[in-house]
């Protein structure tokens, strides 16, 4: 554990100097960047900041939120591995992203899946009204739909974000990155375990859909504004509507390549 805590350290410390640097550049942020990061001790307590800032709401206000959130990472320190994991997606693999600092005070879609993490434990330790309440803002602030009992791993991009809902009994292995307008549903209203399980390195591409408790293999692709309603193989390329397997990723996680293209992977399809 204290490996992980040196990690979290050293990005820490990677965010303070870029955004000194950022406060010379910009004199106009620079009590922003003092409020935002460099007032606070921890990633985790300027990620709490931030996320509270923006959550708030008449009544729930944004220093309560502060006090919440930052206790939520106290109790539980995994938390703080899973929002490096997730920083270091972001800037690994969206080219737009400079440095931690940007995603951080910036990307919805880090602080809708950070939001997720709270409201997440929150939900796990029968608080479920007050999850449901910031289910409630996430979706109003971000337009971003997850419900708290989903099942999320580390390491994961959402990209752009706005549109994307994920249901109550959803599961997301480790390494996935998602796009825009994505939608892991149900398929009626049967109740009981309805929804899809994504597999470690998977690539779901914007505007895909994927409904039911159907399983997506670990390393497959799902290419943009496909309709999924079956199982997808490992390692498999599915497009269409429905979607069909049409190939195999050159990647064997396709979510740390960021290639949406599917034509590439058409060769030997089944």
């Amino acid at each position: 554990m204290s490996k992980l805590h040196s990690q979290t350290d050293r990005m820490w410390e990677s965010i303070r100097a870029d955004t000194m640097k950022d406060v010379e550049k910009e004199p106009l942020l620079a009590s922003f960047f003092h409020a935002a990061i460099l007032n606070h001790k921890s990633l985790e307590n300027a990620l709490g900041f931030i996320l509270a800032n923006k959550l708030a709401s008449p009544v729930l206000q944004s220093i309560l939120l502060m006090e919440l959130f930052c206790s939520a990472f106290e109790k539980d320190p995994k938390m703080g591995i899973s929002v490096c994991a997730d920083l270091s997606a972001v800037k690994e693999r969206d080219p737009a992203c400079k440095g931690y600092m940007t995603p951080l005070l910036y990307f919805k879609g880090f602080h809708a899946l950070q939001s997720y993490r709270i409201a997440h434990w929150l939900w796990s330790h029968k608080r479920r009204s007050l999850a449901l309440a910031i289910q409630n803002r996430v979706s109003e602030v971000f337009a971003v739909d997850i419900h708290p009992a989903a099942k999320i791993g580390n390491g994961i991009l959402i990209d752009h974000a706005t549109g994307l809902v994920i249901g109550e009994t959803a599961v997301i292995k480790d390494n996935v990155s998602i796009l825009h307008q994505v939608t892991l549903g149900g398929t009626g209203k049967e109740k009981g375990d309805r929804h899809p399980k994504i597999g470690e390195g998977v690539l779901i591409s914007a505007n895909a859909t994927i409904l039911g408790n159907v399983i997506i293999g670990d390393g497959a692709k799902i290419g943009a504004g496909s309709v999924v309603l079956t199982n997808i193989p490992p390692h498999c390329t599915a497009v269409g509507v429905p979607a069909k397997v049409c190939g195999h990723p050159k990647a064997p996680s396709p979510a740390l390549e960021m290639n949406h293209q599917v034509s590439n992977d058409s060769q030997g399809g089944d």
